[in-house]
């Protein structure tokens, strides 16, 4: 009986490059530019012939992966380099897919054009169905004309609602993008932030994948915290601003002898009237005045300034006046202001230099009718006395 020899072992595969391409998907000049930068092996030198083999596929498709997870190449050769030094990529592809995950839990859905149009008035505007789609707000589908991809559902019914209320459509285009710079800015200083204070020990060194899987618990932990804290601060800052806003727009619509710097509840900081100890006793202020009435924006404040009868009227600060009127002051007095003393304490400045040209006119209004007049007690001259 004559003995078999063992079987071969099957030969590896070779490739030539247009080969490897074909398979691989890439083209023949992504090949050799990931060989240049060092993410790719060097082929086999075969007397003229450059042989590839599935190592070089394997790679090839580990790098496509990558790719489509959002990794940069540059990251990518780190990662190959971890790969080969023996780490296991495992636990850091699982944080990159928890990152990648889902940030809401919203989930996309199709809107028929006719849909659309009905939503919108029931009038066809390519122009802004060109914006929504600039914007992100629609997805065009792949030849369908009919249809839209909308990767955010109340998105658009916020701007259907908005539209329905008598908002134009390029007003509202205009607000989502400013909208979306300022979220854009607050979500990058949450990263900045989560960056510094919880995730720089996995960044300063290649992730170990028991390190990978912690930082992954981390983000799945931290997901809804942006969100919440800005559901809460955007809450409150509604809750504030429409009351005041409702406030004074509803005081503006009385007449101009029934407006009271008091139907405006709570100023905002820097309101004339606001308490300002400090820069009264700096301006020589030293007994409780009523509060004057509020200054008008000083961005549209012209012409000469309205004054209050119980602004300048001597004796006219007694307590239990009646409520302050509103004062418009030139916009570039309050600019000079502002640029003396600062955006904060301006209010308080103009309050405290009102009230102490009021008391310095009083007093030279005493002196005048006093048996004993001083030399400078002629009352066109108090101006200068308030100046000291």
């Amino acid at each position: 009986m004559t003995e078999q020899p063992p079987p071969t072992a099957p030969r590896p595969a070779e490739y030539r490059i247009e080969d490897l391409a074909h398979l691989s998907g890439a083209t023949v000049r992504t090949i050799r530019a990931y060989q240049d930068r060092g993410l790719l092996p060097r082929p086999e030198r075969r007397g003229r012939a450059n042989v590839y083999g599935d190592a070089h596929l394997a790679r090839l498709r580990q790098i496509a992966d990558l790719l489509d997870r959002g990794y940069t190449l540059a990251s990518i050769k780190e990662l190959l380099q971890a790969w080969d030094a023996g780490l296991d990529l495992g636990g850091v592809l699982g944080l990159v897919a928890e990152i990648d995950g889902p940030w809401t839990d919203e989930k996309a859905s199709r809107i028929s054009r006719a849909d659309l149009d009905a939503a919108f008035g029931g009038t066809s505007d390519e122009s802004a169905v060109a914006e929504a789609v600039e914007l992100g707000v629609l997805e065009r589908l792949p030849d369908r004309d009919d249809e839209f991809l909308v990767p955010s559902p109340q998105e658009l019914a916020v701007a259907a609602e908005l539209h329905s209320a008598g908002v134009p459509l390029l007003a509202i285009s205009g607000h989502l993008r400013e909208v979306r710079g300022q979220v854009e800015h607050i979500a990058a200083r949450f990263l900045d932030f989560t960056t510094e204070h919880v995730f720089q020990p996995f960044l300063d060194h290649p992730p170990t994948e028991a390190e990978a899987a912690e930082a992954a618990a981390l983000v799945r932990r931290l997901r809804p915290l942006a969100q919440q804290t800005i559901d809460a601060e955007l809450a409150r800052a509604m809750r504030t601003l429409a009351t005041r806003y409702l406030r004074q727009h509803l005081n503006e619509a009385l007449p101009a002898d029934r407006r009271t710097a008091s139907a405006m509840g709570p100023e905002p900081q820097g309101a004339v009237g606001a308490k300002a100890p400090k820069a009264e006793r700096a301006a020589g202020v030293h007994q409780p005045w009523p509060a004057p009435g509020q200054i008008a924006d000083p961005r549209t404040a012209t012409g000469p300034a309205t004054t209050a009868p119980e602004a300048t009227t001597p004796g006219a600060t007694a307590p239990g006046a009646t409520a302050p009127e509103a004062v418009v002051l030139p916009a570039e007095t309050v600019e000079a202001v502002r640029a003396l003393v600062g955006a904060e304490h301006t209010a308080a400045f103009i309050t405290a230099a009102a009230r102490r040209e009021v008391q310095a006119r009083t007093l030279d209004a005493l002196a005048s009718g006093s048996p004993r007049r001083s030399p400078r007690s002629d009352p066109a001259e108090g101006p200068q006395r308030s100046q000291g």
